[in-house]
C-alpha cells in the first residue's frame, strides 16, 4: 500500500488531528461522513463543522504558521460571529479546507449533540477515529441538500446509505441509526422530500433483500 495521501485530503486530514490533538469540539458531515456509513462515492472535500474556543483559535493558528499556511484568526473569529465558513489554506500544495462554524446555522446544533466517534480509514493513511454525525443526521442533511438543489448525487448517497444500513454489515451502526427520525425531519420538508425518502427506502430493502445470483 502507499504511503502517499490520497490527493487533495493531505490537509483536511491533518486538520482532524490537529482538532483532536487541541481537544477541539468538531464534526464531520456530508459525503465524507457518508463513506463511513457505506457510500462508494470517491470525494476529497471533507465538511468539518467546528464549536471553537479563542484558546482553539489561537492553537489553529500556531499549528498553521505562515509563510506556509494561512489561518487568520481574525477571519476565524469574525466568521463565528456572522456565522460564515472560514478557511485555512496550505500555499504550497495549494490546498484549502472550509471550516463551517457552529453558528452558521441552528440545525447543526442538535446533530452536534448527537455527534458520534467513528473509526475513517483512507488508502495510504493509518486508520484513526473521529467525531462524526451519526448516520441518520447525514441522511437528514442529505435530503435538506437535494430539497435545496435536487443533486442527483444526494439520491445516491443516501441510496447507497440504506442498502448498507439493510444488508446490516455494521452492528453498531445499525443500533445508532434512527429511521423514526428520518421520517420525521422528512416530513417537515415537503412532500417532495417525503416522497423521495419513502422511494429511496423502498429501493434499498429491494435491493439489500435480492438474492445473490
Amino acid at each position: 500500500m502507499s504511503n502517499e495521501r490520497s490527493p487533495g485530503l493531505s490537509l483536511f486530514l491533518d486538520i482532524l488531528h490537529t482538532l483532536e490533538a487541541i481537544d477541539a469540539p468538531y464534526m464531520i458531515i456530508g459525503a465524507f461522513a457518508a463513506t463511513v456509513y457505506g457510500i462508494t462515492r470517491i470525494t476529497y472535500d471533507i465538511d468539518i463543522v467546528v464549536d471553537l474556543s479563542e484558546e482553539h483559535i489561537e492553537a489553529l493558528v500556531a499549528a498553521y504558521p505562515p509563510p506556509r499556511y494561512y489561518a487568520d484568526p481574525v477571519q476565524m473569529r469574525d466568521c463565528i460571529r456572522r456565522g460564515d465558513m472560514f478557511n485555512i489554506m496550505d500555499t504550497s500544495r495549494g490546498e484549502k479546507a472550509d471550516l463551517v462554524p457552529l453558528t452558521m446555522a441552528s440545525r447543526y446544533g442538535q446533530a452536534f449533540q448527537r455527534r458520534v466517534r467513528q473509526r475513517v480509514e483512507v488508502p495510504g493513511v493509518e486508520p484513526f477515529e473521529v467525531w462524526c454525525a451519526r448516520p441518520d443526521d447525514v441522511i437528514v442533511g442529505k435530503l435538506m441538500a437535494w430539497a435545496e438543489g435536487r443533486s442527483r448525487k444526494h439520491e445516491t448517497d443516501i441510496y447507497e446509505m440504506m442498502v448498507f444500513h439493510y444488508l446490516r454489515l455494521d452492528p453498531e451502526q445499525n443500533a445508532i441509526f434512527d429511521e423514526a427520525y428520518v421520517d420525521a425531519e422528512a416530513e417537515t420538508l415537503g412532500a417532495e422530500v417525503i416522497a423521495l425518502w419513502e422511494a429511496i427506502k423502498d429501493a434499498a430493502r429491494q435491493e439489500a433483500n435480492r438474492p445473490e445470483l
